[in-house]
């Protein structure tokens, strides 16, 4: 026996259904909630157990049922199983559109012309093209009307608008994805889970010339305020990722670490190691940096004072 609906086509179907409504109903953030909850990976076994299961029931109770029947009504119910479905809308739709003469009506639309045997055939256009057509033309009105009449915004407008916006969607996208991270848009990292991570570097590839204290060793002091390539994030950053003075100086450590611990490891550095005091510091290197964003100190107020000598006597 067939049904309508294949039961191959609709196990999957309500499969994914409940699937996609599952996804949808599940906050799981970025991730899947297939993913980030395995459970639900359970759940969609047991849904597709249970699908199949609905399926074998009810084949069971049609089959049952069918026994049930005289021989007249079994093959009046075979008959109308064996019947296909048509979309009859859909198909009468189809030959209007197509527009085209059914073969034994086309002596009506042939013509005199015969090369060789061939003959033509006087077909009209067909009423989908006319259609597609005459939405063409309504479309140029609008258009012309729109951008050359009443001159809505132009090309160049709106490429504007898009780019910028899209550079608002990169400045946002680069506030959450710290892996973009480079020495112009950098910021001190202020978070205990960055600086821990960036004293984990700083111990795994810095105290063989920094020390574990920051004091130096054969590399420079990094407790004091002297800086040799500048100080402050994003100069320590870019000497970081690209290395020291040329011949002397410290490699260039942007093939080994990543732009995000970069950027933790000099957090570290500005944060809890420098201004602190080490047990053997090396002698200062380079010029102290002052950070040429930071607002000036407020002039101290020059106060005045008279002093009164108690010996001197006024006069009138």
């Amino acid at each position: 026996m067939k049904n309508k609906l294949l039961w191959w086509i609709r196990v999957p179907a309500l499969f994914f259904l409940i699937f996609g409504l599952m996804e949808y109903f599940i906050d799981s953030g970025k991730q899947p909630a297939i993913i980030a909850y395995p459970i639900t990976q359970f759940f969609m076994v047991l849904v597709l157990i249970i699908l199949i299961a609905i399926e074998l029931i009810l084949s069971s109770i049609e089959n049952v049922m069918f026994q049930t029947l005289s021989e007249e009504a079994k093959e009046r119910y075979l008959v109308s199983k064996a019947e296909k479905w048509e979309w009859k809308w859909g198909k009468e739709t189809y030959k209007k559109m197509l527009g085209s003469k059914p073969m034994e009506a086309e002596t009506e639309i042939i013509l005199d012309h015969n090369y060789d045997g061939i003959r033509e055939l006087d077909n009209k256009l067909p009423p989908w093209w006319v259609y597609l057509f005459y939405a063409s033309i309504v479309f140029a009105i609008v258009y012309l009307l729109r951008f050359h009449v009443f001159n809505d915004y132009t090309q160049i407008t709106e490429y504007e608008q898009e780019v910028a916006t899209a550079k608002l969607e990169i400045e946002e996208y680069k506030k959450t994805a710290k892996d973009l991270v480079d020495e112009d848009s950098v910021e001190l990292l202020a978070e205990s889970s960055d600086l821990s991570a960036g004293k984990k570097i700083f111990e795994s590839n810095c105290v063989a010339c920094h020390m574990v204290d920051g004091g130096g060793g054969i590399g420079p002091n990094l407790t004091d305020q002297n800086w040799i390539l500048g100080g402050g994030i994003k100069n320590v950053f870019h000497t970081i990722s690209e290395g020291g003075r040329d011949g002397k100086g410290m490699i260039a450590w942007k093939q080994t670490l990543k732009p995000l611990e970069i950027a933790q490891v000099a957090s570290y550095v500005l944060t809890e190691i420098n201004g602190k005091t080490p047990a053997n510091p090396k002698a200062a290197e380079g010029d102290i940096w002052v950070d040429p964003n930071a607002s000036a100190p407020a002039p101290a107020t020059e106060i005045q004072e008279q002093v009164t000598d108690s010996t001197s006597v006024v006069m009138n």
